[in-house]
Parts: C-alpha cells; sequence; structure tokens
C-alpha cells in the first residue's frame, strides 16, 4: 500500500471531524453515501488490497476522540460486514453487484444478531428462510419477536442488507445462510414485509442509527441466497465445496471486525494520552523550587511510560494478526485456528488495555478530564468496543475452554498454565454442570495467561522506543 494512497484517503475524509457527533444520524448518512462514490476506497479492497482496508479504518479512528464511534462504526459495517460478506459468499454476479452499489453511494447492513440471540449465544438464527419449490423463491421470516434482527447499524437507513437466515429445505434446516437484499424500493420506502424500529438514544454514537428489523414473509428470488459455497440446484441443497460451509465463511468477517475495532481503541488510547500530554506539558504547578509541570509529578509520568510499553506491546501484536489476515484475504484463505485466537486475544487485549488506561489517565488530571472536547467525554467509544462483534467475555471462556480441549490431549505449556489446567480441570471434573460458572475466576485467570503468552510471543525480545 502505497503513502499516497493514505494521503488521498486522508484528504478524502478530513472534512468528517467538523461534521460533529451531534448531527442527525442521516446527515452521518450521507456524508458516507459521498464517501463510498467519490472516496478512493473501494469496496472491493478488502479482497485485492486489504492494507487499505485496515489503514482506513485506522486512519478514521484518529477522529475518535473528536466525535466518538458513529461515524466508524458506519464505515465498517458498509465495508466489512455488508460489502465484506458479499465478496466472501457471493458468486460473480453479486460480486459485481457491489460496483453498483459504489457508484450509486448505497447503503447496506448486516443483519445477523436477534433480540433473544446476541453476543451471549454465539451465531444463533432463528429468523427463516424457506426455499419454495412451486414458487422458486426463499419466504423470509421472522417467526416470534425474540427473532427480530436487533442493533443493526445503520439499520434505518441502509438501502440493501446482508440478512443472514436459518435455510429450510423440504423441511430441514441446513443451518445459517446469507442473503443480499433490497431493503428499499426506488421510491425509498421499505419493501412489504420489512419493518424497522429505532434502538433510541445512546450514551455515545447518536450520529449512526441502530434499529432492529423485522422480516415478515418477504419473498426473495433465488438469486439472493449468496451461493459461492452452497445453493440450491433442482430443489436439492448442494454444498458446492467440501469442508466449508457459510457459516465459516460469514465468521470471517467477525475476524476482521474484531481486529479494526481492536486497533480502534488502540488509536483512541494514543490519541488521548497525547492530547493529555500536551496539556499536562503546559499545565504549571505550584513547587516550592518553582513552577513545574504537571506531566512532572511522579504519578503521572510514571503512567506515561507504563502505558507507552502496555500499549506498544499489544500494537505488535495487532500488526501481526494484520499481516496474517491479510495473507487469508488476499488468498481467499479461512484463517487457522491459531489465528483464530490471536484475533481473539487481541481484541480483548487491546480493549482492556486501553479502557484501563485511559480510565487511570481520567483519574490523575483533575478537572481537564471533566471538559469538552478533551476526549474524555468519549470514552464510552470503549465500553462500546468491548462488546461489538465479541463480548470481551464471551471471547475469554472461549480462549480458556479451547485452552483445557488442547491441554487434555497433550499435557504441556508453561508452568503457570499447566498448573490453571490442572486445577480448574478437577474443578470442572468434580463440580457438575455448575462448574464452569461456578470457577468463573478461575476460567478468566486462565484465558488470562494464554493472552499474556500470545502476546508476549508476538513481541519477542523487542525495545519499544516510546511514542508519546
Amino acid at each position: 500500500m502505497s503513502a499516497e494512497w493514505e494521503k488521498e484517503w486522508l484528504a478524502s475524509i478530513a472534512d468528517i471531524p467538523s461534521l460533529g457527533s451531534d448531527i442527525h444520524y442521516t446527515k452521518s448518512a450521507d456524508r458516507l453515501r459521498k464517501l463510498m462514490r467519490e472516496g478512493p476506497y473501494s469496496l472491493t479492497d478488502l479482497r485485492d488490497e486489504p492494507e487499505r482496508f485496515f489503514a482506513a479504518h485506522r486512519l478514521l479512528s484518529r477522529f475518535a476522540t473528536q466525535l466518538g464511534p458513529g461515524f466508524g462504526i458506519r464505515f465498517t459495517v458498509q465495508v466489512n460486514l455488508f460489502a465484506g460478506s458479499i465478496i466472501a459468499l457471493g458468486n460473480p454476479e453479486q460480486l459485481q453487484y457491489l460496483q453498483e452499489v459504489q457508484k450509486k453511494g448505497l447503503l447496506g447492513c448486516f443483519c445477523l444478531t436477534e433480540r433473544l440471540a446476541g453476543v451471549n449465544s454465539g451465531l444463533v438464527v432463528n429468523t427463516t428462510a424457506t426455499w419454495d419449490e412451486s414458487k422458486q423463491m426463499f419466504l423470509l421470516d421472522c417467526p416470534d419477536e425474540g427473532s427480530a434482527k436487533n442493533w443493526i447499524s445503520q439499520g434505518l437507513t441502509a438501502d440493501v442488507a446482508v440478512v443472514v437466515a436459518t435455510l429450510i429445505v423440504k423441511g430441514k434446516s441446513k443451518g445459517p445462510h446469507a442473503f443480499v437484499m433490497k431493503l428499499r424500493g426506488d421510491d425509498g420506502k421499505l419493501v412489504e414485509g420489512v419493518s424497522t424500529e429505532d434502538m433510541g438514544g445512546k450514551t455515545i454514537g447518536n450520529d449512526l442509527d441502530n434499529a432492529r428489523i423485522r422480516f415478515s414473509k418477504v419473498w426473495l428470488a433465488k438469486s439472493t441466497l449468496l451461493d459461492r459455497y452452497a445453493g440450491i440446484e433442482n430443489n436439492e441443497y448442494v454444498q458446492k465445496q467440501a469442508g466449508v460451509s457459510n457459516m465459516d465463511m460469514i465468521g470471517q468477517r467477525l475476524y476482521t471486525g474484531r481486529t479494526v475495532i481492536a486497533k480502534s481503541t488502540l488509536v483512541f488510547a494514543r490519541t488521548l494520552y497525547s492530547t493529555a500530554r500536551k496539556y499536562a506539558d503546559n499545565k504549571k504547578c505550584w513547587h516550592p523550587k518553582g513552577p513545574v509541570p504537571l506531566s512532572s509529578i511522579p504519578q503521572l509520568s510514571n503512567l506515561y511510560v507504563e502505558a507507552d510499553h502496555e500499549l506498544s506491546r499489544v500494537e505488535t501484536l495487532c500488526a501481526a494478526v494484520e499481516k496474517e489476515l491479510c495473507e487469508c484475504l488476499r488468498s481467499s484463505a479461512i484463517p487457522s485456528e491459531k489465528l483464530v485466537e490471536k484475533v481473539a486475544v487481541l481484541k480483548v487485549k487491546a480493549i482492556e488495555t486501553s479502557i484501563s488506561y485511559c480510565f487511570r489517565l481520567k483519574q490523575e488530571l483533575g478537572s481537564y478530564a471533566l471538559m469538552a472536547g478533551t476526549g474524555f467525554e468519549k470514552m464510552d467509544y470503549l465500553q462500546c468496543c468491548k462488546f461489538a462483534e465479541g463480548d470481551s467475555r464471551i471471547l475469554m471462556q472461549k480462549i480458556a475452554r479451547d485452552r483445557l480441549t488442547a491441554f487434555s490431549k497433550k499435557q504441556e505449556g508453561s508452568k503457570p498454565e499447566v498448573a490453571a489446567c490442572m486445577s480448574l480441570g478437577k474443578k470442572l471434573m468434580k463440580g457438575g454442570k455448575a462448574a464452569w460458572s461456578d470457577n468463573w475466576q478461575d476460567v478468566y485467570a486462565l484465558a488470562g495467561l494464554v493472552m499474556e503468552r500470545i502476546t508476549q510471543e508476538a513481541c519477542g525480545k523487542a525495545a519499544f522506543a516510546s511514542k508519546l
């Protein structure tokens, strides 16, 4: 990726901070439409130039302490969740459709999570798409209130959507599959059978629309199924590539999404520390020998050093993950189990590190941290990231469970990890069904050990130069 492209991208987004975060979400949506039509980013860059995908998110994240998460989330929904799903699952004609989406500045959303199936339930999908042989169409339906799509970012302004539904063929479930459909007609009105509801006001990011979307017996053409790997042929369900499920490929968007979210929190923390450091360097405090800068007081100066080191460690892990993901994206390969684990570790480590050090900084800066425009008022940005595309606690449980599974097959590892696995394993064997929940502290402690090991493996013996 060239420096020239980054320069062009920065020029295309330079006005975004001037929009502010108090604008109506339709104005934010219109700005993204313009960026898609006129900007240097192509919807197929995720596949063709994946470094641009990560760079575009990183550079947009510089505005987070001014704007919060709204526009950044809107952008990643468009290029990762919506367009990325079509890239991963679509046939050649469906991929061609992305050119029309970009040319017209159409907005897309990604309808996966449901009212009773959110981040704590895994990829549970109760919305159904039933194949009708007589009509040669799919009937998309949310059978109850719990299956309505929930917290769908850009859901009120989107023209089109990738909808994940459980495919039913001849009365049998074939698991979750993705469909691309129009939400609105040429007149801008919702198509028949589709209804939307505003999720309401939030503590941050109200320039982003979040919707509950319900599908009530909506007929979809056969061509709406993203069928690169599985489809309907002669009224039969056909798996086109052995060993690759549609859900596997849908999951790819979660890996790229988790990575850009992790990076955005690191950029947020770096930006907050940088602006706060400039203030503290110029803020004079009384001292018997004459005024000294606020940044020189020991608790603050030591915090700068500690935060700088820890953020650098996670940034090193992030760079390694991005590099490996770029290789997978360019070759349309499914990430290895080891890379999937690294992505999970990165998301948790980046967010929890950023939250911890930003909060600690806030405690040391007095009234400055209460002032509007300092970035501290946007710290719910980090809270938003904590739950987006994989809750930190759920990811930590998966990390611990996977470590226990691996340990049951081969008892190896560092002494702390071996001891933690042995201890937790014994408690689980004795404790019955409730043992996992009863020993939740041990579960998270094991995950913490794994996360620290993987972070250290990425860092090696690197010496980090100060970035503050």
